[in-house]
C-alpha cells in the first residue's frame, strides 16, 4: 500500500469511526431482534423453504455474520445480550430459570437499556424476558425499560398466554387477559410504539420473539400455506410460526420508514440459541405425558428445527446448538457484506454501546468487545480466543479456526476440532493435536476458574418435577382482585 492510499484509508476510516461513535443527534436508532430457538438452516437467505423474505432482504441489504455464537439455551443468552458479559458471571450458566425458580440476573449488573438510558434512549421491550419473574425487581421495567409488553417467564402458550397456572402477560406491570396470537400482538405494539415514538430522541427496541419456540402453535390459515411443502404436522406449524415473526420484522421496518427513522436504525438480527433437535428440550411441560398436548414433541421424536450444516442443537454447545445466524442492518453507515470472525452474544451490548457513546460499568467489565472494526471493516475478530460458556460440568472454546468441547462429568470427554475444514465437527483431532488440546484446556480452565455456582444447580434439589408452577411475588388472586396482580386460572381450567 503507497503512503498515499494509506492516507486516504485512515481519513476514510476515521470517518467511519467518528460515525459510528457519534453522539447527540447523529445517535443511531437501535432495533435488536432476538428469534427463539431458531434453526440455523429455517431462514430463506440459507436455503430453506420456509418463507422469510423479510429477514432474507436484512441479510442481503447488510452485513451476515458467519460465525456467531450465542448460548446453549434462552437464559443465558439473554443474560449475555443485556450485560456484555458470560453467564457464569452472574450463576445463569446452566439451563434455564423455570416457573418455580426465585433467582434473576442479579440487580446489582448493569444492563444494556439502563446503559441506553444515560445517554438519552428511550428503551422499549416487547416478547420474552426469562432473566426473572418471580419479583418485581427482576422484570425488565425494574432493569432499563420505559415501556414493556409481553411475557416474564420462559413459553407460554402463544393465544392463551397461560404457563403454570398463570397468564403470563402484561404491559408495564399490569397483567392482562388479551384475545390473539402473540407474534403479532407483539408486532402491533412494536409498531405502535414506533409510531409514537419522538424522533428527537433515539429509540431502542429490544424485539424478543417467542417464536419459533415450542408450543408449535400457529394461526390455522398460515399452518395450511405449508401444505404441500411439509409433509410433517409439526413442521408446517414451525415454519408458519417463523413467517409469522418475519411478517412482523417486514411490519418493523415499514414503520421505520413511514417515520423516517430507517436510514438512521440499526437492525441487529440473530436467535438466542440453536433450534432444539432433541425433544427434551422442546418445551417446559411439567410431565411427558403433557408435552404432546402443549405442543411440544413427543419424546423420542425428531423436533422440526435444522441446524445443518451443523451438528447438535438447542442445549449442546455443537456447533447446532451455539451457531447462530446473525445479521447487522444500518443503511446510513454499513455497506453489505459477510463476516466470517468469530464474535458472540457478549459482544452485542459493547458494540451498541460505542455506537451509541454509552458506557458499561468499569467495576463489572465487559466479557465482550466493540465489533464495529470487524463488522464495518473485516478486521479481525477481536477475541484472542472465544469462551462460548463454561459450567462445572461442561465447557467450549475457540481460539482460530479451533474450538475444544469438554465434558467433565465422568468418564469425561474432550473434543477438539478444525472449523474451517471441518465445520460439522465430524472428525475429534483431539488425539493427533495434544499440544493445541493442552493450551486451549488451559484457557478454558482459567475462565472456570472465575466462575460463579450455578443458581439452577443451587435451586432445582427442592424441583424434583419438570419444571414445577408458577411462582411471583407478590401471591396473586384469582380473576377480579387486583389488576396489576397476574390472574391465575382455576384448578382444572383448560
Amino acid at each position: 500500500m503507497t503512503s498515499r492510499h494509506l492516507a486516504v484509508f485512515l481519513v476514510a476510516w476515521l470517518t467511519v469511526s467518528c460515525s459510528l461513535n457519534a453522539r447527540g443527534a447523529e445517535q443511531p436508532n437501535i432495533v435488536l431482534i432476538v428469534a427463539d430457538d431458531l434453526g440455523n438452516a429455517d431462514l430463506g437467505y440459507r436455503g430453506s423453504a420456509i418463507r422469510t423474505p423479510h429477514i432474507d432482504r436484512l441479510a442481503n441489504e447488510g452485513v451476515r455474520l458467519e460465525s456467531y455464537y450465542g448460548l446453549p439455551v434462552c437464559t443465558p443468552a439473554r443474560a449475555a445480550l443485556m450485560t456484555g458479559r458470560h453467564p457464569m458471571r452472574h450463576g445463569l450458566q446452566t439451563l434455564v430459570i423455570f416457573p418455580s425458580h426465585t433467582y434473576g440476573l442479579p440487580t446489582d449488573e448493569k444492563t444494556l437499556p439502563q446503559a441506553l438510558q444515560e445517554v438519552g434512549y428511550s428503551t422499549y421491550m416487547v416478547g420474552k424476558w426469562h432473566l426473572g419473574h418471580a419479583d418485581r425487581k427482576y422484570w425488565p421495567t425494574s432493569r432499563g425499560f420505559d415501556h414493556f409488553y409481553g411475557n416474564v417467564t420462559g413459553e407460554v402458550d402463544y393465544f392463551t398466554k397461560e404457563r403454570g397456572g398463570i397468564i403470563d402477560w402484561q404491559r408495564n406491570g399490569e397483567f392482562l387477559r388479551e384475545e390473539g396470537y402473540y407474534t403479532t400482538q407483539i408486532g402491533n405494539e412494536a409498531v405502535t410504539l414506533i409510531e409514537e415514538h419522538d424522533a428527537a430522541k433515539p429509540m431502542f427496541l429490544y424485539f424478543a420473539s417467542l417464536a419459533p419456540h415450542a408450543p408449535y402453535q400457529a394461526p390455522a390459515e398460515d399452518v395450511e400455506a405449508y401444505n404441500g411443502v411439509f409433509a410433517d404436522k409439526a413442521k408446517r406449524e414451525y415454519a408458519a410460526m417463523i413467517t409469522a415473526l418475519d411478517t412482523q420484522v417486514g411490519r418493523i421496518v415499514a414503520a421505520l420508514d413511514a417515520k423516517g427513522m430507517r436510514d438512521n436504525t440499526l437492525i441487529f438480527f440473530t436467535s438466542d440459541n440453536g433450534g432444539a433437535t432433541s425433544a427434551l428440550f422442546t418445551t417446559g411441560a411439567r410431565s411427558p405425558a403433557e408435552r404432546e398436548d402443549s405442543g411440544g414433541a413427543a419424546l423420542g421424536s425428531t423436533p422440526p428445527a435444522s441446524n445443518a450444516p451443523f451438528r447438535g442443537g438447542k442445549a449442546s454447545l455443537a456447533e447446532g446448538g451455539v451457531r447462530l445466524p446473525a445479521i447487522v442492518n444500518w443503511p446510513a453507515r454499513i455497506a453489505p457484506g459477510l463476516v466470517s470472525e468469530p464474535l458472540h452474544h457478549v459482544d452485542v451490548m459493547p458494540t451498541l454501546l460505542a455506537v451509541a457513546g454509552g458506557h458499561g460499568d468499569p467495576s463489572k467489565p465487559f466479557d465482550g468487545k466493540d465489533a464495529t472494526a470487524t463488522i464495518v471493516d473485516g478486521q479481525p475478530s477481536p477475541h484472542e480466543d472465544l469462551l462460548i460458556n463454561v459450567e462445572t460440568f461442561r465447557g467450549a472454546l475457540r481460539k482460530g479456526k479451533w474450538k475444544l468441547l469438554k465434558i467433565a462429568l465422568l468418564p469425561g470427554k474432550t473434543e477438539l476440532f478444525d472449523l474451517e475444514q471441518d465445520p460439522g465437527e465430524s472428525q475429534n483431532l483431539a488425539a493427533t493435536h495434544p499440544d493445541i488440546v493442552q493450551e486451549l484446556e488451559a484457557r478454558l480452565l482459567g475462565y472456570a476458574k472465575q466462575q460463579k455456582p450455578s443458581e439452577w444447580l443451587k435451586a432445582q434439589v427442592d424441583f424434583l418435577g419438570f419444571q414445577g408452577e408458577t411462582v411471583m411475588t407478590p401471591e396473586y388472586n384469582i380473576d377480579g382482585g387486583d389488576p396489576t396482580e397476574a390472574p391465575r386460572l382455576p384448578n382444572g381450567a383448560e
